[in-house]
């Protein structure tokens, strides 16, 4: 049975304001949040000096997938263990439905592979590959299943939608107030750019984000967007990463539609000379869409303070450089894509955005929790402290400095992007559900994760 827990003197986050005031936690919810709250049998935890935030919620991250010849080096255990460690009590990963498999049948794989391997909740995006007639009546029972988003490829010949498919999506999507995350690329325009690259030059790290350009994103979203408001239908934007795909939805916006966005920490930090490091370096970095330049890094830090963006999510997809990575060494297009970063997106962002941009507390409350909330069906059991809601807390260090390192991280793999990178923050004690799961960048209690049933969108 869980403890008690009194938690007094910290200051209390939320998306609207930051407060002085006391959480008392009893079994798996907040009992009560106020002033001088007293209770006599409760474990009182001193928390001056420290912001208090509803657990993080990270919406995209990429366990255990199987990437043709090999699994990401993350699976579900490994993973939720770095993400709870980091302050992240519950991730959105995806289940992909395969040609011919109803979606039922594909979330029941990825049910398999989470239960019981979790330690922080979890719930799934229903990735759709095989669009027809049975599919669409699907959709009702995914919504049951607790299932209310969705997301589709513009991009990878295995995995991608046509134009049709995709409006018809949209349009079903909606009848369930459902959301679809769409991956934005223009998967036509990055073959032939990526043929004539691999007929001209030499194999080199440095061709991927050429291959890739900001141009084939913007189109993509441009697209999507005409075909979203023709549906009459919200859409999210997975991992934004380009000034003119911003321009895109800005446009639309100011057209009056509904359009959600979502950009990750490797936008954020990075810029593409990475891809330029000697030798295979630069492979650590290949991720889909690329690392942008600095004045595409810029615009989305500019869209942040603007309060543009709504989520930022990691695309965590995790491979090893010496066993994995390294298949690409003689031809760039075969590097796995993908990089790690659901242990570190808390502090990271902590790190560059409140301390070094002055992004208020309360925006890294509503983009990293409240928000995610709500547009994925789970406010106000996740996302906000407030009485009756789950017990999903991370009670913060703002002080606290270290330095990240592939050492010294759970995540199970063999580098970080961030390597040697000077950080500030840390999750001092994170609960979920009421339980002491981490403390200190450490885990307590392992294997407390539980699926997280959603329901329609709240924005």
């Amino acid at each position: 049975m869980n403890k008690k827990y009194l938690i007094k003197n910290g200051t209390v986050v939320s998306a609207a304001e930051s407060r002085k005031a006391d959480i008392l936690v009893a079994g798996e919810k907040i009992e009560a949040v106020g002033v001088h709250l007293e209770c006599e049998d409760a474990q009182v935890i001193d928390a001056e000096g420290k912001y208090i935030f509803p657990g993080f919620i990270d919406t995209h991250t990429h366990f255990d997938l199987d990437a043709g010849d090999f699994h990401t080096a993350d699976d579900f255990y490994t993973g939720t263990k770095a993400a709870a460690c980091g302050g992240t009590t519950t991730i959105l990963d995806f289940t992909t439905q395969e040609k011919g498999q109803s979606l039922k049948e594909a979330l029941n794989v990825w049910n398999r592979m989470a239960d019981g391997s979790s330690s922080c909740d979890y719930g799934f995006h229903m990735s759709i590959t095989d669009w027809n007639d049975s599919v669409k009546e699907e959709l009702k029972d995914m919504s049951l299943l607790g299932v209310p988003s969705y997301k589709l490829y513009m991009a990878y010949d295995n995995l991608k939608v046509n134009d049709r498919e995709l409006y018809e999506i949209l349009s079903a999507v909606e009848n369930e107030q459902g959301i679809i995350g769409v991956h934005c690329e223009n998967g036509e325009i990055i073959k032939a750019i990526t043929a004539e690259l691999k007929a001209e030059c030499e194999n080199s790290v440095a061709l991927h984000p050429k291959s890739r350009p900001a141009e084939a994103e913007a189109e993509a979203i441009h697209r999507l967007l005409v075909l979203a408001k023709l549906a009459g239908t919200p859409v999210n934007i997975v991992h934004l990463s380009s000034s003119l795909g911003l321009q895109e939805i800005r446009r639309a916006r100011a057209e009056g539609q509904k359009v959600f966005a979502e950009t990750c920490p490797q936008y954020l930090l990075l810029e593409d000379s990475v891809y330029d490091r000697p030798g295979f370096e630069g492979a650590a970095y290949v991720c889909s869409p690329p690392i942008r330049k600095a004045e595409d890094r810029e615009a989305l830090w500019e869209a942040i303070a603007a309060g543009e963006i709504d989520m930022i999510g990691t695309d965590h997809c995790s491979f090893h450089m010496e066993t994995q990575k390294i298949r690409g060494k003689d031809d760039f297009t075969r590097i796995p894509g993908g990089m790690p970063g659901v242990e570190h997106r808390p502090v990271l962002f902590y790190t560059a955005g409140v301390k070094n941009r002055k992004i208020p507390v309360e925006m890294m409350c509503n983009l990293l929790s409240e928000r995610p909330a709500k547009l994925f069906g789970m406010y106000p059991q996740k996302g906000v402290i407030k009485e009756g809601s789950d017990a999903d807390l991370v009670i913060w260090d703002p002080d606290k400095k270290w330095t990240i390192t592939a050492e010294n991280q759970i995540q199970n793999v063999d580098h970080t992007p961030y390597e040697g990178m000077k950080v500030c923050g840390m999750p001092e004690k994170v609960f979920l559900r009421g339980c002491l799961t981490a403390e200190n960048g450490e885990m307590v209690r392992e294997l407390g994760g539980r699926y997280v049933y959603r329901g329609k969108r709240q924005l």
